[in-house]
This record gives C-alpha cells, sequence and structure tokens, in this order.
C-alpha cells in the first residue's frame, strides 16, 4: 500500500485486516516499530482529532512527526495555480508540498474544499493537484470529498460494539448548522456503511440531497458487499430498526456555492437537532455517532450526547488506533 487516499480503493477483506492489524497494535504494543522514520503532516485546514491522533499514533509506534501548516509559515503560502506571487505569500506550494514531502518517509494531507464548484470537488482535483508534487507514501488526512481515516475508525467503532454488518441499519442524518459545512465526512461516511455492507439510510431535508455521483458510488458498493442505499426525507421511516444514526451537517447541493441560498434553505431547519424523540422507531440500543467538533444543542442535545446512546468519544479514540495501523502498513508493509 503506497496510498491511503480512498476507503473504496481497498477491498472488505483488505479493510478488515487493517483493522486487525489496529487491534493487535493496540494489545500487542510495537513501540520500535516505525523507529527512525518521519512522519510529514501538512494542514491546509484546521484540526484538532487528526493533527493529534496522527502524532500520537507515530509517537506510539516509535517514530517522529512534525507539522506544517500556512498560519506557521513565516512566509506564507500561496495554493493558486497561475497566480503573480506579487502579494504577501512568499511561497507557492508547489515547492513547498515537495519540500515537505522529502524530509519524511511518508506525508499525510489535509485540504478541503473551497466549495465553489461541485463537479471539480466531486473530482476532488485539489487534492489529487497536491498528491501529484509527491513521491513518497501519501495518507489523506481530509480533502473536499474524501476523509477515509474517519471513515476507517468509524467502521472499527461499530465492530468493537458487534453492530451487524450486513443486516445492521445505519442512518446518515443531515443536522443543522448555522455555517454550510464540506461534503467530504457525508460523502466518506454513506460510502463506508456501504462498503461494510449495511443497509444505509440517508436521511436529509429537501435541497440537502447528497451529489448522484455519490448516491451512484454507495449504491455499488453495497450491492457488492449484502447492503442497500436508500434517501428519505421521512424521520421515522428512516430510523425504522436502526442500529446507528451518524449525525453530520454538509451544504445544500442544490446550492452549491451560493452562500445567500444556503443560508435561506436552512434557516427554518433549526429542528434538525437530534434527540430523543428521533429514536422512536429506532432499536432500543440505536447509537449516536458523530466525527467531532460538534455543536451541543444545534447538531444534538446534551441528553444524547451525554448519555449511553453515544459512541462519539470512542470513534475519537479510535481514530488513532486505525491511524496506527496504516502508517505500520505504509511504512512496514
Amino acid at each position: 500500500m503506497k496510498r491511503f487516499n480512498d476507503l473504496s480503493d481497498l477491498s472488505t477483506e483488505e479493510i478488515e485486516s487493517l483493522l486487525k492489524l489496529a487491534s493487535r497494535l493496540e494489545h500487542e504494543p510495537e513501540p520500535r516499530a516505525l523507529e527512525g522514520k518521519v512522519l510529514s503532516l501538512l494542514f491546509l485546514s484546521p484540526s484538532l482529532r487528526t493533527l493529534a491522533s496522527f502524532q500520537a499514533a507515530m509517537s506510539r509506534l516509535g517514530g517522529s512527526s512534525f507539522v506544517i501548516s500556512p498560519e506557521m509559515s513565516i512566509h506564507g503560502l500561496e495554493a493558486r495555480p497561475g497566480i503573480v506571487m506579487d502579494g504577501a505569500a512568499a511561497e507557492h506550494i508547489r515547492e513547498a508540498v515537495p519540500v515537505i514531502a522529502s524530509y519524511g518517509d511518508v506525508i499525510g494531507i489535509r485540504a478541503f474544499a473551497e466549495r465553489r464548484d461541485l463537479e471539480y470537488d466531486l473530482a476532488d482535483q485539489e487534492f489529487e493537484n497536491l498528491a501529484s508534487l509527491v513521491n513518497v507514501p501519501l495518507i489523506n488526512m481530509e480533502s473536499a470529498i474524501q476523509h477515509p481515516c474517519q471513515s476507517l475508525a468509524d467502521w472499527k467503532t461499530m465492530n468493537d460494539l458487534d453492530i451487524p454488518s450486513q443486516g445492521g441499519r445505519f442512518v446518515l442524518s443531515w443536522a443543522y448548522h448555522p455555517k454550510a459545512l464540506p461534503l467530504a465526512v457525508p460523502s466518506a461516511t454513506v460510502r463506508m456503511a456501504a462498503q461494510r455492507g449495511m443497509d444505509v439510510v440517508v436521511l436529509r431535508p429537501p435541497g440537502f440531497e447528497l451529489p448522484e455521483k455519490i448516491m451512484q458510488d454507495a449504491s455499488r458498493l453495497a450491492s457488492e458487499n449484502g447492503g442497500s442505499v436508500i434517501e428519505t426525507a421521512d424521520r421515522r421511516e428512516a430510523m425504522e430498526d436502526a442500529n446507528i444514526i451518524y449525525a453530520k451537517s454538509w451544504s445544500s447541493t442544490s446550492n452549491y456555492g451560493d452562500h445567500t441560498g444556503d443560508q435561506d434553505l436552512r434557516e427554518n431547519l433549526v429542528d434538525w437537532c437530534v434527540d430523543e424523540p428521533w429514536f422512536e422507531s429506532a432499536r432500543k440500543d440505536c447509537r449516536f455517532m458523530h466525527c467531532l467538533p460538534v455543536r451541543r444543542g444545534v447538531v444534538v442535545t446534551d441528553q444524547i450526547l451525554d448519555g449511553p446512546r453515544s459512541i462519539v468519544i470512542q470513534e475519537a479514540n479510535n481514530r488513532m488506533k486505525a491511524q496506527m495501523a496504516v502508517l505500520h502498513r505504509l511504512l512496514k508493509g
């Protein structure tokens, strides 16, 4: 494995093999496995869990890491192509990325979408442009349309709790947020659950349908692995016998790149805040998942987030464990 970019690049068997490695490293640590190895971390978008979990993972395997972000650079970094650099930035990303990559044995890159052109973002063009500058193993730490690290941790979390794959019902629900957020997590999550073989329901209000390409990819993965994918605006129908509800906010795809249109659409949807009544038709042991950070009282109530349904802390902890396996596989084979 030379690149960890899209979970669906791996077979279900390869994913389960990675997760077995994660569990082995959890119970049988290898504190010198990556001794002398260096992880380069380039953050063109902000982070808390991704930054901390990768540094912790590399350290627990005996390696080291360094972090670069535009805010840390004394020169400032320019990312726009074809620009005349007569402004504040003194260095272009086309020189910075290969240099940063050359200082390590593996590089992780995080770069959010600008959310101006849906087709451009669905092609993950910005990340692919950055990846073309790298000649060492590469980890996608979140791009316009991918978040494989979060999805691998989510898969592990469900395995740890014996949430069924085939026959399990997974609800990915849109939730209110005052801002238009990227598509990476919902896109990665719906495909992850489909590839795991679950019966996936995308619950969303009108105007927030996931892009057709994402739904087609998810449907293909579901059919290959014994699951199914449907989309609905009916909350009770969606939650019927659900094992998991995974809440996440995302931009209106019908107003993609149109801030005013998006705000007009979402301002009347503040009741899309996950609360106990949502679970009336779900299984009694239905669990709540979220990638974090999460806005309390906006996306989900305190009652759910602090109650027995919530497994968000386990999810976050599994980020480090799953990423240990990815680093181990990339650098040791």
